[in-house]
């Protein structure tokens, strides 16, 4: 197996670790591939095993002279996978904010991207969405990488056994009470083992469509959870904003890109400001602040639309930054 270590290269990593299959095999990789970095690994509690996988993690780090962050997360009593994906997205961050890494290596797999597009194509997604898992998504701090995404979960388990590299398997997967799991057991694996390889074309192929469709817009600014996008197409409002709330962790439903069509200026889900000046397309956190006069005098001169003023106010956003990019 070969591994993409082109942007890993001279930087601070941390690895998202699990002691599975899929975050194993890309633990090996890295060492293989002589890439240094760090791993953290979240104990949910709900399995006897995962006090074995912690202290696992821990002898590896210690083997290969690594750091091992970890922690305990709280018990969550409803819609346990958000929760428990805000957890650790939460955990990873504070990481990357303390320590300092340039990036965040996870270890999605072919699997996982057919996963999500299932799931999407069941609430109704465009392409962009379709592909929510790509190789590299550059967040405001650090970037988040997903080096396996051309590889199954067989192949990865080859790997491991072909170099007897020790790993877990979490009996959890299984539990379909989880719609992933259900997803993986009904529909995604049955199809990956029948149709992997033109599965993966597929994906090729989808990927292209999706950088041509993208090339409708471009991202001029981002500070804190302000994007200000420049549309070159008014059609690509709708596809800017998927893209920019949900890398902002919001997925939009279908009946909300549908009021995004028609409104210049409103409030999706009682949380975003989305608004559109000329060709400059604005999203913030939808806020309340009381601002003074020349504040607002300054965001009328410089057509910064009035829903999203009171969140740059908020976070004290230098309005300079549109000298440069109106």
């Amino acid at each position: 197996m070969t591994l993409d270590i082109s942007l890993l290269l001279n930087k601070k990593n941390l690895l998202a670790f699990s002691s599975g299959i899929d975050s194993s095999a890309l633990f090996f990789l890295l060492i293989e591939n002589n890439i240094k970095f760090d791993i953290a690994i979240i104990d949910y509690g709900l399995r006897e095993q995962s006090k074995e996988e912690i202290l696992h993690a821990k002898a590896l780090a210690k083997k290969y002279k690594l750091f091992c962050h970890n922690i305990k997360a709280p018990k969550f009593d409803t819609h346990f996978e958000k929760q428990a994906r805000d957890f650790r997205y939460e955990f990873f961050e504070s990481l990357i904010s303390i320590e300092g890494y340039d990036t965040l290596l996870t270890a999605h797999q072919l699997n996982d991207q057919l996963e999500w597009m299932l799931m999407r194509l069941s609430k109704g997604a465009g392409v962009s969405e379709l592909l929510g898992l790509s190789a590299f998504t550059k967040k405001d701090t650090y970037t988040l990488v997903r080096p396996l995404l051309d590889y199954s979960k067989e192949e990865l388990l080859g790997y491991l056994k072909e170099h007897d590299h020790p790993y877990f398997i979490d009996e959890s997967n299984s539990d379909e009470k989880y719609e992933r799991n259900a997803f993986r057991k009904q529909f995604s694996d049955p199809l990956m083992a029948k149709y992997k390889e033109g599965i993966k074309r597929s994906f090729e192929y989808l990927k292209k469509d999706k950088e041509e469709l993208e090339k409708g817009f471009e991202t001029l600014y981002s500070e804190k959870a302000l994007r200000v996008i420049k549309l070159h197409t008014p059609i690509s409002k709708i596809k800017a904003t998927d893209l920019a709330l949900k890398a902002l962790g919001y997925l939009l439903s279908a009946s909300q890109r549908k009021e995004i069509e028609k409104e210049e200026s409103l409030v999706i889900g009682g949380e975003w400001a989305i608004a559109r000046q000329d060709n400059l397309l604005y999203i913030t956190p939808y806020v309340s602040a009381e601002m003074p006069k020349a504040f607002k005098e300054a965001c009328r001169v410089k057509k910064i639309p009035a829903k999203v003023r009171p969140y740059i106010f908020n976070e004290n956003i230098d309005l300079s930054f549109l000298i440069t990019h109106s």
